[in-house]
């Protein structure tokens, strides 16, 4: 029995019908789709909804204290050395030389 299914597959290949890959992808496409949806589920419910308890950290969620970090960022002093371009290709620094001296 088994080597008649075999062969009635196997002449199935040849004449260029996919059965088994259809019906593969019947199961595989729903099942990899439900995976993304139970995910986003448990995603909102956990980080959104705060099914556990707990609150979202006023740095988080607060437009002023971006504002405030950004603001201290830009005003932070600068006193490395000169600046430097990356070669990606090498990974490696080079100095960037005025070209007037």
């Amino acid at each position: 029995m088994s080597q008649k299914r075999n062969i009635e597959f196997a002449k199935n290949i040849l004449n260029g019908n996919s059965c088994r890959l259809d019906m593969a992808a019947k199961y595989i496409i729903p099942a990899v789709l439900g995976s993304f949806a139970v995910a986003y589920i448990r995603d909102h419910a956990i980080a959104d909804k705060k099914i556990f308890g707990g609150t979202t950290p006023s740095t988080v969620s607060s437009k002023d204290w971006w504002n405030e970090t950004d603001r201290k960022f830009q005003a932070w002093p600068r006193t490395a050395g000169p600046p430097v371009v990356m070669n990606p290709i090498s990974r490696q620094n080079f100095i960037v030389k005025d070209t007037e001296t």
